[in-house]
């Protein structure tokens, strides 16, 4: 079973000189999944970032790329070929040419995001992150696809002060690949490497109601064992830790759009309207309404 059918979304940005004073803005943003024997890279992205991965290409800023399942090939002037395998990290630097590919047997579902400015270069120049060591090992982290997630809702948003959110997110991530990477004490069991691919699966498909079920089997793991280690590992049931995050969105799209409430439980898949008003007003202590007043 395959989860992930958002199959691409992403976002190219346009800069103003405003936002370069800020230190740090963000160019492009976006996920895209590559099945297994399909044509990479897709046909839909601009001339700019569009490359042939026999050729490779140089881009002008840095990206963060997240391979959060999958494998393939990296290859740039400084690494040479290397193997790519899920929850590992691409970092790729302005002005140096590089290509990558997923494999044709398992494709592979990749994020990422494209920043410059005073801020990273200060960054780079001290050594916090270095050409010389463009792959970092952070394993499969649904924090960090979340926060990827946001980036992409922030970017095709495009509200005010966008870009400066942007940035904060982009740093965000970064701190998050060198905090799993420089302290190395994550835990990498098998089994809780399978709890992050499942909160994956449901921050990918937060807007749909899922089987828990079904991804335990798509896991290779017993229900009521993945049930047992997701709650020891999260604090939550897999389906309470689902509706959390339901929780999550629906505050957010009550602080920050105008959507009548009954299209955010629409939207979220709360099943009736009168179950939404009843799970927020449980959860938060107030109805809806009175928490966007």
């Amino acid at each position: 079973m395959r989860y992930n059918d958002t199959a691409i979304d992403f976002k190219y940005l346009l800069v103003n000189e405003r936002d370069k004073k800020f230190g740090l803005t963000v160019d492009s943003v976006g996920f895209q999944t590559i099945p297994p024997n399909t044509f990479y890279p897709p046909a839909k992205h601009p001339k700019s970032h569009f490359f042939k991965p026999d050729k490779g290409r140089i881009l002008s800023s840095n990206h963060i790329i997240y391979i959060s399942k999958g494998k393939g090939v990296f290859s740039s002037v400084t690494t040479g070929k290397t193997n790519i395998a899920e929850g590992q990290i691409i970092l790729l630097f302005p002005g140096q040419w590089h290509t990558y590919s997923p494999s044709k047997e398992s494709g592979w579902d990749e994020y990422y995001i494209g920043f410059e400015g005073k801020i990273i270069d200060n960054i780079v120049a001290h050594g916090f992150i270095s050409p010389d060591n463009q792959i970092l090992n952070v394993g499969v982290n649904g924090d960090l696809v979340n926060l990827y997630v946001n980036a992409i809702r922030v970017a095709k948003e495009d509200k005010r002060a966008s870009q400066q959110y942007l940035a904060g997110i982009a740093l965000n991530i970064l701190g998050t690949v060198l905090s799993l990477t420089q302290n190395k004490n994550f835990d990498s069991k098998e089994s809780v490497q399978k709890i992050e691919l499942a909160k994956i699966i449901m921050i990918e498909h937060i807007h749909k109601n899922i089987n828990m079920r079904e991804i335990a089997a798509s896991l290779g793991i017993g229900y009521s064992t993945f049930r047992k280690i997701f709650k020891e590992y999260t604090g939550y049931t897999p389906l309470q830790f689902f509706h959390e995050l339901k929780l999550q969105r629906a505050k957010e799209l009550l602080t920050e759009t105008s959507k009548p409430l009954k299209q955010i439980a629409h939207e979220l898949h709360f099943g009736t309207y009168e179950y939404f008003l009843s799970f927020f007003e449980k959860r938060t202590g107030q109805s809806p309404s009175n928490y966007r007043k």
